[in-house]
């Protein structure tokens, strides 16, 4: 099986496998107990804490541990829209693209009396700095844009949207689940408030995540019932899997640039690939991408049909978002980006990463090719655009 669905998930690497082992046979108490093993498990706990503050230029204070990207996106948003409410601000700001962890807070928080404004991003899913300025008024109580997108890899302007934010006092949260550990990243020195991480997106175990908050930012408590995480996120913590979403970070950071420039090089093969596919199209920005990010709408065709045809032929891939693999909807971020929906609906992401190959990259390349001509043979659709009775819309 040639694995390209990284964005989803990622395999767990062998450093935070010997974590989780490691956690559960020698700080198997619980951190919160007086006794020696309770203690042991502490300090393990605070170096895991440590490792992933350094590892985005945090302090270990700032970091609380949460059960994932989505649980660190909604704590964040519902903190500063509350406390914004409570000094009569209850304007939001996000884009169009973002993760629906984000896009579904809002919409609840609209519900419930807020203002949000959905800045527009262009057609490579680029949002400009001078339309966030534009979007700011004197009742804003937050801005949320995401580091990376987890569909078509885009990569925004942080550190300016956040310097934008400081100068006007507001504070940006920044949803970093697909950058963190694949981009270096400095919440100091790119004027970040508040940052989402998910430990499966590097390496990492499943089902936990932390968000960073900078000291001085006011947060909510989001689950009640104890006093862990400083009293900000009640439950006995998972140690063995922060220890090992710790260790992942570590491992993922240390060797950042060599895994990113191969990760680079495959994507960049397969994007030459595929474009060879006639109309087919790329979808986000060529240069300001992540890594291991490939994208492309296929006209003629239905994203289902190729995927399943694909993992036929060995190939694991996604037609966008795992959190709504489920829904027949063509995608939020493709429609944002201008794609129409009979295009939208033809799409597939391929996510790289260090495991894979240029062999795999030729593998995918050849069956996509196979398979996106077998669909097209069979399309009314595709024949109707032959025929002249429509007019493509990718040239």
């Amino acid at each position: 099986m040639v694995y390209a669905d990284n964005a989803a998930t990622t395999k767990t690497c062998s450093a935070a496998q010997q974590a989780m082992l490691n956690a559960m046979e020698q700080f198997w108490g619980n951190p919160s107990s007086l006794h020696t093993p309770g203690q042991q498990a502490k300090e393990a706990l605070q170096t895991a804490r440590e490792a992933v503050a350094r590892a985005i230029g945090a302090q270990p204070r700032e970091i609380y541990f949460t059960s994932g990207g989505s649980e660190a996106d909604n704590q964040a948003i519902v903190s500063a829209a509350k406390f914004g409410a409570r000094r009569g601000k209850k304007h939001l700001i996000t884009t169009a693209i973002e993760h629906h962890a984000v896009l579904h807070t809002m919409d609840q928080l609209s519900k419930e009396g807020f203002e949000v404004t959905l800045v527009p991003v262009d057609e490579s899913g680029i949002v400009k700095v001078e339309d966030v300025a534009a979007a700011i008024r004197e009742d804003t109580a937050l801005v949320s844009i995401m580091y990376a997108n987890n569909e078509i890899g885009t990569i925004q302007p942080i550190a300016e949207i956040g310097a934008l934010c400081r100068e006007r006092k507001i504070p940006f949260h920044t949803d970093a689940v697909q950058a963190v550990g694949h981009l270096p990243i400095d919440v100091d020195a790119q004027n970040i408030d508040m940052l989402s991480l998910s430990g499966h997106k590097f390496h990492g175990p499943r089902g936990v995540g932390a968000l960073y908050v900078r000291r001085g930012t006011p947060l909510l408590t989001f689950i009640h019932g104890g006093a862990q995480e400083r009293g900000f996120r009640a439950g006995t913590e998972n140690l063995p899997a922060i220890m090992g979403m710790a260790a992942a970070l570590e491992d993922a950071c240390a060797h950042m640039e060599e895994n990113d420039a191969h990760a680079a090089g495959l994507r960049d093969a397969l994007i030459e690939k595929l474009s060879a596919i006639p109309h087919s199209a790329l979808n986000g920005d060529r240069e300001r991408r992540l890594p291991g990010n490939v994208n492309f709408c296929f006209e003629g065709i239905e994203g289902e049909s190729l995927l399943l045809l694909l993992d036929d032929k060995g190939i694991a891939a996604s037609s966008g978002s795992a959190c709504t693999s489920g829904s027949l909807d063509p995608s939020h971020v493709l429609l944002a980006i201008g794609r129409p929906h009979e295009v939208a609906h033809g799409s597939l992401r391929l996510t790289l990463d260090r495991d894979n190959t240029m062999e795999d990259v030729e593998t995918i390349a050849a069956a996509t090719t196979e398979v996106v001509e077998y669909l097209r043979n069979m399309s009314p659709v595709w024949k109707a655009l032959q025929r002249g009775e429509r007019n493509y819309v990718i040239q």
